[in-house]
């Protein structure tokens, strides 16, 4: 474990502006994190050439569809579009938001409809694309001078209509990037982008080899790191400080793992108050909503 985790622990970490929640014990490791547990590379490679190296899967073109998706990619000048899909219904209704950059091929909606999975809502708009360049690490979390600034970390959040409202909840509260294992979370693609609602364009979606490399990173860059576990004896608020926070959320169901766990600073919980025979566990895109609220509320 970073030295640095450990002295900040040793002080209270009240150096910083943070209240002092007391860490939570470590979970015992389950069959699949133990998989992970010697996983660190014994000569980590600089960590910006790691984070601008493009996941697998992430070359190829792929459609989007909807409003939001398809005309925040056409407004994004990092994103290649290379065929816009449009029916005249749509093109009354968004003019002069399609733009220029692509000549529009005006179809019918069922010829969309072929090109898609089966149920895709498209609204009379799709567009095909290339993925976006993968950005550095340390440029899209370099923390906001003067103020609070949020970065999200996703261990294997797989589910790409998660992630996408993830990214959603995470544009609107003003978070400044996504960070998720390469291995281990969703590629871009329609139905990630559907759920992002255009927030897929707007916010950076950092994706590295290694987690534990990141949050070391992110703790150069100033970042004190925040593992969402329903384990934890603290609540998120007890974990709240004024400079930058990486919070971490785990796979639904297995939560983070051990040694993603053992890498955080802290391991908080939301304050639930369920109903009598209710679980008291979230959905990750929700819990995310939430926990952002609680650290982002004055």
């Amino acid at each position: 474990m970073p030295s640095r985790k450990r002295n900040a622990a040793s002080q209270g970490r009240n150096d910083r502006g943070t209240q002092s929640p007391s860490r939570a014990p470590s979970r015992a490791p389950s069959r699949a994190d133990s998989s992970q547990t010697h996983g660190r590379a014994k000569s980590p490679r600089p960590q910006d050439r790691d984070s601008r190296r493009s996941a697998a899967g992430q070359g190829a073109s792929v459609w989007i569809w909807g409003s939001h998706a398809t005309l925040a990619a056409l407004a994004n000048p990092a994103r290649k579009v290379s065929r816009l899909l449009l029916t005249d219904e749509a093109r009354g209704r968004h003019g002069q938001e399609l733009g220029n950059r692509v000549q529009a091929e005006m179809v019918g909606n069922a010829q969309i409809a072929t090109l898609l999975p089966a149920g895709a809502i498209h609204q009379g708009l799709a567009a095909l694309v290339k993925p976006l360049e993968n950005p550095d690490l340390s440029e899209a979390c370099e923390p906001t001078k003067g103020g609070r600034t949020v970065v999200l970390v996703l261990d294997q959040v797989t589910d790409p209509r998660n992630v996408g409202a993830i990214l959603r909840s995470a544009a609107a509260f003003g978070v400044k990037a996504i960070v998720a294992t390469a291995a281990h979370s969703p590629p871009e693609s329609g139905t990630l982008a559907k759920a992002a609602s255009g927030a897929l364009e707007r916010l950076p979606f950092v994706r590295v080899s290694n987690l534990v490399r990141a949050l070391a990173t992110l703790a150069e860059l100033g970042y004190w790191s925040v593992g969402l576990d329903s384990a934890a004896t603290e609540t998120l608020d007890g974990a709240k400080h004024q400079g930058a926070v990486a919070l971490v959320l785990g796979a639904e169901g297995s939560g983070m793992r051990r040694l993603t766990g053992e890498h955080c600073d802290f391991r908080a919980k939301l304050a639930t108050n369920p109903v009598d025979g209710a679980t008291g566990s979230l959905n990750v895109s929700v819990a995310a909503s939430v926990a952002l609220y609680e650290l982002t509320r004055a």
